[in-house]
C-alpha cells in the first residue's frame, strides 16, 4: 500500500498513475496513517502551504521517521521539502536527500514547460515526457545521490537511498515509468 501524502495539492494524479499500475493507494491525512503504508508520496503544490499544514500537524518527525524506514518519493513541493538545503527563499525541510534545490528556478508560472528528457535507470536510458510548473531546480547533487535523469542540461530526478525526488510531474503524463520505478523501491 503506498501513502499519498494528503495535505495539500494534486495528489489524486499519483493515486491515478498507481491504479493504473495495478497497485493500492491511500491518502494520508494524519500521521497515524504512516504505519498502515510501506512508501508515501509526497506530490507537487506550494511548499510554503505544505510546511505550515506540517507546523500545525506535527508532521515532521513522524516522517522523518517514516522516511528513515520507508521509501519516500516527492514530485516538485514534495522534492523542495525533502531537500537538503533550499533556496529563492531559503525554507525548512526534512532534509533527506543530499541536493540543494532552488524554488521556482526554471521561472514563474509563466515559464511552465513540457519537454522530453532522458531517465536512466536499470543500466538503461530512455526518453521520458516531463511536464514542469513553477518548478524548483536542482543546483547541486551531493555525492552519494544517484541522477536518474536529465532535461535541458540539468539533473531533474534523483535518488539517495529509499528517497526519490524529481523536480518535474510525471504524474501529469501518460508515461508510467517513474512511478513503476517508485513501486519497484518499495519491493527491494
Amino acid at each position: 500500500m503506498i501513502g499519498l501524502l494528503g495535505l495539500q495539492g494534486d495528489y489524486a494524479a499519483h493515486g491515478r498513475m498507481l491504479e493504473a499500475l495495478g497497485v493500492e493507494s491511500r491518502v494520508v491525512k494524519k500521521p497515524e496513517q504512516l504505519a498502515e503504508i510501506d512508501g508515501l508520496i509526497f506530490p507537487g503544490g506550494e511548499s510554503t502551504t505544505l510546511i505550515k499544514l506540517m507546523d500545525s500537524w506535527d508532521w515532521w518527525a513522524p516522517l522523518e521517521g517514516f522516511a528513515a524506514a520507508k521509501p519516500v518519493f516527492g514530485t516538485c513541493a514534495g522534492m523542495i521539502l525533502l531537500a537538503k538545503s533550499v533556496s529563492n527563499p531559503p525554507q525548512k525541510s526534512l532534509a533527506l536527500i543530499d541536493i540543494d534545490v532552488e524554488r521556482n528556478g526554471y521561472g514563474r508560472q509563466i515559464d511552465s514547460f513540457e519537454g522530453t528528457g532522458s531517465f536512466g535507470v536499470n543500466g538503461q536510458t530512455r526518453e521520458l515526457p516531463m511536464v514542469f510548473i513553477r518548478a524548483p531546480r536542482i543546483s547541486r547533487v551531493g555525492a552519494g545521490v544517484e541522477a536518474l535523469a536529465e532535461c535541458r542540461g540539468d539533473v531533474v530526478m534523483a535518488r539517495q537511498g529509499n528517497v526519490l525526488v524529481a523536480s518535474f510531474h510525471p504524474e501529469l503524463t501518460d508515461d508510467l515509468g517513474v512511478h513503476r520505478y517508485f513501486v519497484e523501491m518499495i519491493g527491494q
